[in-house]
């Protein structure tokens, strides 16, 4: 009974070879973009490894129920894979969501125009601000906003629309101080408000790393670099050490000339030859570490 599947797989596949044309070599391109697309437009996420999984189980049933030695089971796939379809909306939902807004950012960058001498003084204040509360361990979370709105965030907290200077970030995160347990969020090189409220993560990332241990200030500046492209920096209370979460993605041990190098990078605009494509192909590696 094995070697008769294996052979009607073998004589299958022979059959599909010989019919091949430059038709059907596109249709195998196109649908390998696809699948390509949503593995990196899902990178970052927990749904990537369930994908992963979805992906391989539906080509080893495909190729099952193509076989007519498998009647049963052929009929049991076609009955049930509707319903498996329109189940992974529901369970997918927070994945898509975020798929969907990434390709809605795609190709969006920041204009020459927006970068000036005053976003570098504005970010080396940031850095200064950051050393400070290392050295004394001072808790600090600042979101700095890129393209995405964050007007829903700024107002749970004070308003404030201050000049960005590394005095009045220390004296916003000074232990007991009114607005040190909140965010500072950072607009258009002004500090739009503080003490503000922000999403925590859902993804689950830091469960999964040594970073488990980290506090509401890491799940809240992961949690908005997951809803939205804004950068977050976070000072932790107890150990002093600075994270920079980015891309949904949350990066520990960060050194002050590292910060500041990474941060004008978010700010610097693109190289004129830094296509679409490009970026994607530097990304390729992220699918599959």
């Amino acid at each position: 009974m094995g070697v008769s599947v294996l052979q009607n797989i073998i004589e299958y596949l022979y059959f599909i070879f010989q019919r091949a044309n430059w038709l059907s070599i596109l249709d195998i391109l196109l649908v390998t973009a696809v699948v390509f697309f949503i593995l990196y437009l899902l990178r970052e996420t927990k749904a990537l490894v369930l994908l992963r999984g979805v992906l391989v189980l539906i080509v080893v049933i495909s190729l099952l129920t193509s076989l007519r030695v498998l009647p049963a089971f052929s009929w049991l796939v076609s009955n049930t894979l509707p319903t498996l379809l329109l189940a992974i909306p529901v369970i997918f939902a927070p994945e898509i969501r975020r798929a969907l807004e990434r390709i809605g950012r795609t190709g969006t960058m920041l204009t020459r125009e927006s970068y000036s001498r005053e976003i570098e003084r504005v970010i080396n204040d940031i850095t200064q601000a950051a050393r400070h509360l290392s050295d004394h361990k001072f808790g600090g979370l600042i979101i700095l906003r890129r393209l995405d709105p964050l007007q829903e965030y700024a107002e749970t907290g004070v308003r404030l629309d201050a000049r960005v200077s590394p005095e009045m970030l220390i004296q916003i995160f000074y232990p007991k101080t009114p607005l040190h347990d909140g965010g500072v969020i950072i607009s258009e090189e002004r500090i739009e408000a503080a003490g503000c409220v922000l999403p925590l993560s859902s993804s689950g990332v830091l469960d999964e790393s040594p970073g488990r241990s980290m506090g509401l200030r890491h799940r809240a500046a992961l949690g908005t670099a997951e809803e939205s492209d804004a950068v977050a920096i976070v000072v932790s209370e107890e150990t002093g050490i600075i994270s920079l979460a980015y891309d949904a993605k949350i990066d520990k041990y960060v050194s002050l000339d590292e910060l500041e190098k990474r941060l004008l990078i978010f700010y610097r605009p693109p190289d004129e030859d830094q296509t679409f494509w490009s970026r994607i192909r530097s990304n390729f590696k992220d699918l599959f570490e």
